[in-house]
Parts: structure tokens; C-alpha cells; sequence
């Protein structure tokens, strides 16, 4: 079993089929659950839209989408209407069984709304109301089971059932990270459009799960979520955890050792 998440540059308009060419391959070979993420598309759109988008910045220093209600809509929208459809139209392409859903579709992801937020601005810290983001509290693999053994292939966008009945919107990393750990995947693979974790001008090909841990104040955003998501996938069951570039020539999901550029992220021994 493995879990990819595949990065919302990867899964554009115009985006490289190469991809798509491997995700067919490898699900001859493993069973696999996709899920994907897209929050530049959301941000265009929503701009295009006349709702311009608000990022808020956490007392831990990780900056987020302010999604509020008109939000949340839009982003449902980019997500599961236009993004998921894209990669299931791409994946038809190769004879497979795609089947799009939400973390709300089955009650599969759990989250709490969270409701006030501390945030940084300039050297203040402020509490603001919390909008529609979620913190992921639980999830039922049973749903994705069933299609599973029903020979579908599972694409899952980030949107979550709140406690209280509401839709929330979760980060596309963690929910591939409890999707993963919750189906004990063997590995998660983060797909992206870098080639892996840089030390200065160095990837690291390996890294251990405590290195893991002291590396996150010392990347960008982007991959500091990455890194949050594979500390969680690595103490909860998955055996590693693996970024890469989605866009590498040499892209091999079943035995990503093969690839020269990567980072394989690892429990110590």
C-alpha cells in the first residue's frame, strides 16, 4: 500500500504526463491512494473571482490560507470540481478506475474547527476568529478500503467533516499523512517540484526521523508542512516517508531508492 500526495504545481492544467504514466504503472503493481493539493489554483481563482485571498502567519511561525466562509466555497469548488476532475480525466487516460472524494465523503476525516487562531503581526501576537480551517482528529479507512477492493483508484481532495457538522479546510500534506498512517501504508510519498531536502546546495538523501525533527526551523514554508506531515506519518506506523520531484525523469514510485535526486526519511534503526 502506498499514499502519494502529489503537489498542486504537478497537477495543473498543462502539467507533465509522465505523472500520470507512473501512477498507472505502480497501481498494477501496489494498491495506492492519491491525494492531491492546489492551493495556488485556489488563489488565482479566487482572485479572478473578486475575493482576495488572506494568509495568516501562527505564533509557531507557519503561514496558512485565512479561509473564511466565501473561502471555504471556493475552495470546495477549485478542489473537487475542477483539480480532482483534471487528475481523474488524466488518469482515465491510462485505462484506470480513478474515483474522486473528500475527506467529507463517508465521514473519512474528522477534524475541529479551529476557532480562534494566534497570530504573528509584525512583533504582536493576536488571537482572530478562526474561519473554516480544521486540526485532523480522526480518520475511518474503511470508505477507502471499499474502493480499494473494488479495483478504484482513490483521490482524495482536503476537505474535512467537522465536529459540528461544518466543512472544513485541512492541509493537503497532513491529511496524506493520517490517510497514510491510518491505512499503515508502507511508505508516503510526497511529490512536489523540488528535487528533495536541501542542506545548502546539497540534497539529503537520507534522514532520520530525530534529524527529521531538528531540520524544521530551518526550511521554507512549504517544506516545513512536508516535514510536520512525515514526522506524523513516521510515528504513527508508515515505515518511510519519501519527497521528490514529481517532474524527474527517473520517477519510480514503487522503488524510489533508484532515483539520484530524493530525500527518504526514515525511523532510526
Amino acid at each position: 500500500m502506498i499514499v502519494v500526495k502529489l503537489g498542486g504545481s504537478l497537477v495543473r492544467e498543462n502539467s507533465n504526463n509522465l505523472i500520470y504514466e507512473e501512477i498507472a504503472r505502480v497501481s498494477k503493481m501496489k494498491k495506492l491512494v492519491l491525494v492531491h493539493g492546489g492551493g495556488d489554483e485556489v488563489t488565482e481563482i479566487a482572485k479572478r473571482l473578486g475575493h482576495e485571498q488572506k494568509f495568516v502567519t501562527s505564533a509557531s511561525g507557519i503561514e496558512s490560507r485565512y479561509t473564511d466562509w466565501e473561502t471555504m466555497k471556493i475552495y470546495a469548488m477549485v478542489m473537487t470540481g475542477l483539480i480532482a476532475k483534471r487528475i481523474e480525466l488524466n488518469l482515465i487516460k491510462y485505462n484506470l478506475k480513478p474515483f474522486c472524494i473528500t475527506g467529507l465523503d463517508g465521514s473519512i476525516i474528522i477534524a475541529k474547527r479551529k476557532k480562534r487562531l494566534l497570530v504573528k503581526q509584525g512583533n504582536k501576537k493576536l488571537f482572530i476568529e478562526g474561519g473554516y480551517t480544521g486540526m485532523i482528529k480522526k480518520v475511518d479507512p474503511a470508505p477507502l478500503y471499499v474502493l480499494l477492493e473494488l479495483g478504484f483508484l482513490p483521490i482524495v481532495s482536503p476537505i474535512a467533516l467537522g465536529e459540528e457538522g461544518e466543512m472544513l479546510n485541512v492541509d493537503s500534506d497532513r491529511v496524506a499523512s493520517h490517510i497514510a498512517s491510518s491505512l499503515k501504508a508502507e511508505s508516503l510519498i510526497l511529490l512536489t517540484d523540488v528535487d528533495g531536502i536541501y542542506s545548502g546546495n546539497e540534497i539529503l538523501d537520507q534522514l532520520s526521523l530525530k534529524n527529521c525533527e531538528k531540520l524544521i526551523n530551518e526550511v521554507g514554508q512549504g517544506m516545513k508542512m512536508k516535514l510536520i506531515a512525515s514526522i506524523h506519518a513516521l510515528k504513527n506506523g508508515v515505515k518511510k516517508v519519501i519527497i521528490a520531484n514529481g517532474n524527474a525523469d527517473d520517477l519510480n514510485l514503487v522503488y524510489p531508492e533508484v532515483m539520484k535526486r530524493k530525500t527518504i526519511i526514515c525511523n532510526e534503526p
